[in-house]
């Protein structure tokens, strides 16, 4: 492309001086030639007035005196009727200006000067031509070389920010070039590169919550398998079966609530649900859990509550809470429901040691852990909860009290907002 740009921004340049520079050259030798040529005429009649006067006055015409009147580059010949012709000057060879003047009393004047300075004259003018026009060609190869490093760059940087963003390097550059069509080019790869990097963020906070969320209940499902295929007994294979296949029917919700939320956070499919219900499911599918650890898994508080949400979410929510008491709390775990004013509280607390005074603040945070865990279990309880139009928040530290909040009261659901296109 520089080159392209160079070679043509010459032939643009070389054409107009080959147009005006020829035009120029022809203008100037014609006008050399007749600024020459009547130098040479005013001379003449210049000689003839001077030999007029002087027949007139009847005094003596010399070489002297016609020396004087003469340019000493040109010749002069003076004829006057019955008397010898006077020279003055030596007279040129070659190509010759001559000019010749008649006076009143029959005399004749002659002026010739070479053609060599004019020759000399018009070559000094194409020197001055030539010298205008090489540094005309100078300055547009500068020029072409400027313009095309300063056009050729900024392609070559937004091909590379384009080889960047198909090798998976999303990472705007914020870099502009002064010039509008390329500026609007680098807003298009940068805003392409943001959202590609949210699609990315997107994807690989879906495959960590996603690994997380299903790891507990394939854990659970495997352990019921396992159960059915060292059991006889008919009742216990059916009883372990139905479990089983209610397990299968909370995987199948947290796939699809997690690919919900994905899409769009806000996006939920809240409904009035018996609380005591979701609550009960958890005790019974994590009390083996806690029997192998030899711990205590317990409710209490108020029955007979109603609960707006979703109940796999809130479901996941209360396992997040439990897991999360399995490995990094103590004791038995409790929870605990009741009423505060027009919402629904479920408390989940162990006797454990707590959470850190440092990490109190920032719990719910991606990453963020007490030990060498993935911390995303809370993170992703929290925005399930908030899907629902409910919060999780630590009440307590030590010892430690989530509480999940839930409404009580069906709301009018608010439509999400719709993307500006």
């Amino acid at each position: 492309m520089r080159r392209r740009l160079i070679n043509s921004t010459l032939a643009v340049v070389l054409v107009v001086i080959a147009v005006f520079g020829v035009s120029l050259v022809l203008v100037e030798s014609r006008t050399i030639s007749t600024s020459a040529q009547e130098s040479v005429d005013s001379e003449a009649l210049r000689l003839i007035s001077v030999v007029d006067s002087r027949l007139l006055g009847e005094e003596r015409i010399t070489p002297g005196v016609l020396a004087e009147q003469v340019d000493s580059s040109r010749y002069a010949r003076v004829e006057i009727p019955d008397r010898a012709p006077i020279e003055v000057g030596e007279r040129p060879s070659g190509s010759v200006i001559r000019s010749t003047a008649t006076g009143e009393q029959g005399e004749k004047v002659t002026v010739e000067e070479s053609g060599s300075a004019v020759t000399r004259e018009l070559g000094r003018t194409l020197l001055i031509i030539g010298a205008v026009a090489l540094l005309a060609i100078v300055s547009a190869v500068l020029l072409a070389v400027r313009q095309a490093n300063r056009l050729a760059s900024p392609l070559t940087d937004l091909a590379e920010t384009a080889e960047r963003l198909g090798s998976g390097d999303p990472r705007p550059r914020h870099k502009r070039y002064g010039v509008p069509e390329l500026d609007r080019v680098a807003d298009v790869l940068d805003s392409s590169a943001e959202r590609i990097a949210r699609m990315l963020t997107a994807e690989r906070r879906l495959a960590a919550d996603a690994s997380h969320q299903l790891r507990t209940p394939l854990t659970a499902l495997s352990m019921r398998i396992e159960e059915i295929s060292v059991t006889e007994d008919l009742e216990t294979v059916k009883e372990e079966a139905h479990i089983a296949l209610t397990q299968v029917e909370r995987l199948t919700d947290v796939v699809e609530r997690l690919l919900t939320n994905s899409r769009d956070p806000r996006t939920g499919s809240a409904v009035v649900f018996d609380l005591d219900e979701v609550v009960k499911q958890q005790i019974e599918e994590w009390r083996p859990a806690y029997r192998s650890a030899g711990r205590a898994v317990v409710c209490s508080g108020k029955h007979g509550l109603r609960a707006v949400g979703t109940p796999g979410a809130v479901a996941q929510v209360l396992a997040a809470l439990i897991e999360n008491s399995l490995m990094h709390g103590g004791g038995t775990v409790a929870l605990r429901t009741r009423v505060t004013g027009n919402q629904v509280v479920i408390e989940v607390t162990d006797e454990g040691p707590g959470v850190p005074a440092d990490l109190g603040a920032r719990i719910f945070e991606r990453t963020i852990s007490g030990r060498n865990s993935t911390g995303i279990g809370l993170a992703v309880a929290r925005d399930l909860a908030e899907a629902d139009g409910g919060r999780l928040e630590l009440l307590q530290q030590q010892p430690p009290v989530f509480a999940l909040f839930l409404s009580r009261v069906a709301r009018k659901r608010k439509e999400p907002d719709r993307p500006v296109r």
